[in-house]
């Protein structure tokens, strides 16, 4: 049975980018079908942005590569998402919380700190 999940972009660019980092077994995970990435248009944006930083030193190709990491083990979440009752402090992080409820995702891994102070007001996520 898999699991669905969101992860924040830092939690995916760790994966994807360092094979022998603490995150690695993510990548793996997704893989074997364990766990399913959900993402929306502007998750996988931001991803795409974020991977195009300079300080990664990652060439076009080197950044199709690693989205055939990651994208064909995803699900996409086209419907509407609605801005959640709760509010995240750092307004870049919102996307992913309000992503994780309207897709009805049980699991949302991230460790911004902004996001981790609400996980007690999240149940069932």
């Amino acid at each position: 049975m898999t699991i669905r999940v969101v992860l924040d972009t830092t939690v995916l660019v760790s994966a994807l980018l360092f094979e022998n980092g603490r995150l690695a077994w993510l990548r793996r995970t997704w893989q074997s079908a364990a766990i399913t990435p959900v993402l929306s248009e502007s998750s996988a944006r931001e991803l795409i942005r974020v991977l195009a930083y300079p300080k990664f030193r990652l060439t076009r190709p080197d950044i199709d590569r690693l989205l055939a990491d990651v994208l064909p083990w995803c699900e996409t979440h086209a419907g509407p998402i609605k801005a959640g009752q709760l509010q995240v402090r750092d307004l870049k992080d919102q996307v992913f919380l309000d992503l994780a409820l309207a897709a009805g995702v049980p699991v949302l891994v991230s460790g911004d700190g902004d996001l981790l102070n609400l996980k007690n007001q999240l149940p069932p996520c």
